[in-house]
């Protein structure tokens, strides 16, 4: 390829028709008035999903609970007698979940909706029935491992206990919440 190409008359003949509603340019400096868009704090925000994903995974190991066995826990600090209080329902039960039925990432799901709706209200004592897993695949309690298991990793939880027979026995759980 050369380098100095010459230009046919008939090219600058229909450039300069092109170019007869044009005018010249009287700057030829370029201002620009389009403001930065604020930034987005991708990184933190991806940091945030993955703690609220890992804050309920089923990663954390816990021997299984086979049906029929109490659930019982306490954070290192609460009172004695307030756990006690809790196994024997003296706390008046706020607000109810029931798990029945659903499949382990709905129950995941709807748990922590509901856990989060209960902090919001500023509710002190919750209860969520799991069921006993008589109808699971080996008479195993799926669900109630899992709670068992999810509760135990958020800090809004100070203690949950299997409930008293009346309000569902193993099949569900007491749940004491920090209230601020």
């Amino acid at each position: 390829m050369t380098k100095n190409k010459k230009i046919s008359d008939e090219d600058a003949r229909l450039f300069r028709d092109a170019m007869k509603q044009t005018r010249p340019i009287q700057t030829d400096k370029v201002s620009f008035n389009k403001r930065r868009p604020k930034p987005i704090p991708r990184q933190r925000l991806q940091d945030e999903q993955q703690v609220m994903d890992d804050l309920l995974s089923d990663a954390f190991d816990v021997s299984d609970v086979e049906t029929g066995e109490e659930l019982m826990f306490a954070r290192t600090g609460l009172q004695h007698n307030v756990l006690r209080k809790l196994r024997r329902g003296q706390f008046p039960v706020e607000e109810e979940l029931d798990l029945h039925g659903q499949t382990v990432n709905t129950a995941r799901i709807a748990m922590t909706e509901f856990l989060h709706h209960c902090l919001g209200r500023r509710l002190r004592c919750v209860r969520i029935v799991h069921g006993k897993g008589f109808r699971s695949k080996n008479q195993k309690p799926i669900l109630k491992n899992k709670v068992n298991n999810w509760l135990r990793q958020r800090d809004e939880v100070l203690a949950f206990c299997s409930a008293r027979p009346v309000d569902g026995g193993t099949g569900a759980v007491y749940i004491l919440l920090k209230t601020s």
